[in-house]
């Protein structure tokens, strides 16, 4: 991560106080000057200025009604990394293993050595070009700037992801939220899209089925449960003679035993179970796992369902703890809610009308309104390219190792090879 003085990072930091505000796209150069209070007076404040345009940190809007300069994802990612490693969370920077149209997704590390993955959501990234020409859909979006709905986004993931594991559910354990990032550990495992064979369909679909109505009866629905965000750990446990786990319990062979766990990742567009479309986005959800087994792995079930009216009889029962309730009492409010959800709405709408899986190589101005880094990312391709087998081979094909972006002794830790 690249130093800069305390007078620069702290002009950096005080403007985005203002750039966080929903209302401010441009913040002018006059209420930077004021809030900056460098020593150096305002002489100092246009050298650290310039400083940070020449790093693409901020960023001046052309043709804008008054001086001044936005802040870029380039800056809001400084600042969110400052933060990390203040706190010691983050010491060290890795590769990208992943990204899609809304986040990115970075291996770090803290000061010992342990590596953690850092994910920064990035909403509002595609659709920059789609709108540069109806300046109507940026004056009249309801969540405000992108960076603002950014920050909403990973403070609803922080917050769901811990109420979910200190319930139990199989997720990344959260570690630190900052603006519009989340550090969270690092999960040995495949992305369900990549695998192309697993030892007992039915019963993978049957856990996946089982944690569906899970959620459902704490008052969740993940909203988007599908092969990219379902993650396939491999564990080896005890046999059968000796462990109790109860998959384990049903292994009939000898010694060790593979166990394959899904974990479930990306949460910013849970909703709740009494949401007004709760039942579309529950059938949504279930209809996603049917369709890809059927699919990938050539399996349908006997059993209907899950439907929507059951798991709703079956909220808060038991003793179970409305989640929904939870997370809006620990800080993401209903208004944060409404503003994201509205976000994610219009931007699936821009979507729908075709602004998604435009070129990556059209030209693009030097401080227009677009995509802030400078280039635009197209996201995780919906075709199942490259998928593995996760039981009976005994190494990661090459091209899987070029995608994830590891060492060779990293995969040998993700290769999934079975009795």
């Amino acid at each position: 991560m690249t130093m800069y003085s305390s007078q620069k990072v702290n002009v950096l930091r005080r403007k985005q106080v203002e750039m966080g505000s929903k209302n401010h796209e441009i913040v002018p150069t006059p209420l930077i000057e004021r809030m900056a209070r460098l020593r150096g007076g305002n002489n100092s404040v246009h050298k650290s200025i310039s400083a940070l345009a020449k790093v693409g940190l901020i960023a001046r809007v052309k043709e804008a009604k008054y001086d001044g300069y936005r802040l870029t994802y380039g800056g809001l990612d400084y600042l969110a990394l400052h933060t990390h490693a203040s706190k010691k969370d983050v010491y060290s920077v890795g590769n990208r293993i992943g990204v899609g149209k809304e986040s990115d997704i970075m291996v770090v590390a803290d000061q010992s050595g342990k590596q953690k993955v850092l994910k920064i959501h990035r909403l509002g990234r595609i659709s920059f070009r789609s709108v540069k020409s109806n300046r109507d859909y940026l004056k009249n979006r309801a969540g405000g700037s992108w960076m603002y709905l950014s920050r909403l986004a990973a403070m609803k993931e922080f917050t769901f992801m811990k109420a979910l594991q200190a319930e139990g559910f199989p997720v990344p354990e959260p570690i630190a939220q900052s603006r519009h990032t989340i550090v969270m550990a690092l999960i040995d495992a495949f992305p369900l899209r990549q695998i192309s064979a697993v030892p007992d369909p039915p019963s993978l679909y049957a856990e996946l089925m089982d944690l569906i109505l899970r959620l459902a009866k704490h008052g969740l629905i993940h909203g988007d449960f599908n092969e990219f965000n379902i993650l396939v750990k491999e564990e080896k446990k005890a046999s059968a003679e000796e462990g109790t786990d109860d998959k384990v319990a049903d292994a009939t062979a000898a010694g060790d035993v593979t166990v394959l766990t899904p974990i479930v990742i990306d949460f910013p567009q849970m909703v709740s179970m009494d949401h007004t479309n709760a039942e579309m986005y529950f059938d949504r959800d279930v209809n996603c796992i049917k369709r890809f087994f059927e699919r990938r792995f050539h399996f349908v079930s006997t059993q209907p369902g899950p439907f929507f009216k059951d798991a709703k009889k079956a909220m808060g029962k038991d003793g179970a703890t409305r989640l929904d309730a939870v997370a809006h009492a620990s800080g993401f409010t209903k208004k944060m809610a409404k503003d994201l959800e509205a976000a994610i709405r219009e931007r699936a709408t821009l979507k729908e009308n075709g602004a998604e899986g435009l070129s990556d190589d059209s030209e693009e101005e030097e401080e227009s309104e677009e995509d802030e880094d400078g280039e635009l990312e197209t996201g995780q391709s919906e075709e199942y390219d490259r998928p593995v087998p996760l039981l009976g081979e005994d190494h990661v094909p090459d091209d899987i190792e070029q995608d994830l972006g590891l060492e060779a002794r990293e995969l040998d830790k993700l290769s999934i090879s079975g009795t």
